[in-house]
């Protein structure tokens, strides 16, 4: 069955507005209540919006909120985070970003150990490497070895000697990665931990600093890059990413050999690295 936006829109603040208790917000007593939940006065009250507005909403008189007012009526109903997406999806406004885990959940962090012998790494949506499997290590750089504050994979592709020299096609990489982080930053404009990375980066890169002026925008899930390894050679690997359902600012990077060949030197750093 197809449903009006307006309608469905008009359906969920009524039915959300007539779940909450209202001596669960602290709401005086009232001896008369016709209806279940809050009143509309009482939403437009804590929402900070006119109770007219409140009833031309649940009527489907086709308004379109502000994202403001959605983030509003959002707290004022008590919504759960997938009530709030779900609100912001029928005005037609992204969801604000609401906050960035630091950390890998433990689930996912296992799951990155669990998809050995694939090269595998969590980062969040500023290229922070959050979590890495041997493999990963062996192959690309020991994250563990720098401090918490340098795990990024932007950063270490800039200034760790080894990246630097990693990638045979390290200008496609780049710029792909730059372009990748425009357009993270404009879902997250607010996030300063983002700005301060770029404008580091900006600052003390020319190359970075003139791939952000292009303004080039890509979000790539899937590829094929070709490496230097210092001790077996070149290896080429094809990577996917994912992202978590839970953690959608989250990126799940998987690599594997693109070629026998590539295979064959994987296998080999694999087997001198469980010898030593």
């Amino acid at each position: 069955m197809v449903t009006d936006v307006a309608q469905e829109l008009a359906a969920f603040l009524r039915n959300r507005r007539e779940r909450l208790d209202p001596r669960d917000l602290g709401l005086p007593e009232r001896r008369q209540r016709r209806t279940p939940g809050l009143r509309r006065e009482e939403v437009a009250e804590l929402a900070g919006i006119s109770v007219d507005y409140v009833v031309r909403l649940e009527q489907a008189r086709g308004l379109r909120p502000s994202a403001d007012v959605v983030e509003a009526l959002a707290r004022a109903l008590r919504l759960a985070p997938d009530e709030r997406d779900y609100l912001f999806g029928l005005t037609r406004h992204r969801p604000p970003h609401a906050g960035e885990r630091a950390t890998a959940a433990p689930s996912l962090a296992r799951l990155v150990e669990d998809l050995s012998p694939r090269p595998a790494m969590l980062m969040n949506h500023r290229y922070d490497v959050l979590a890495w499997n041997d493999e990963m290590a062996r192959l690309f750089l020991d994250f563990g070895a720098l401090p918490p504050s340098r795990r990024n994979a932007m950063w270490v592709c800039l200034v760790h000697p080894r990246m630097r020299e990693l990638y045979v096609d390290r200008d496609r990489v780049l710029r792909e990665g730059v372009a990748h982080l425009r357009a993270a930053w404009a879902v997250h404009p607010d996030d300063r931990l983002l700005a301060g990375l770029i404008a580091e980066c900006a600052a003390g890169d020319e190359e970075f600093a003139r791939l952000w002026a292009a303004q080039d925008v890509r979000v790539g899930g899937r590829g094929h890059k070709v490496l230097r390894h210092p001790d077996v050679g070149l290896v080429a690997v094809e990577f996917e990413t994912l992202r978590p359902v839970q953690d959608p600012d989250h990126l799940l990077v998987v690599h594997r050999a693109a070629d026998e060949r590539s295979q064959a030197a994987m296998d080999r750093l694999r087997a001198r690295d469980h010898a030593e």
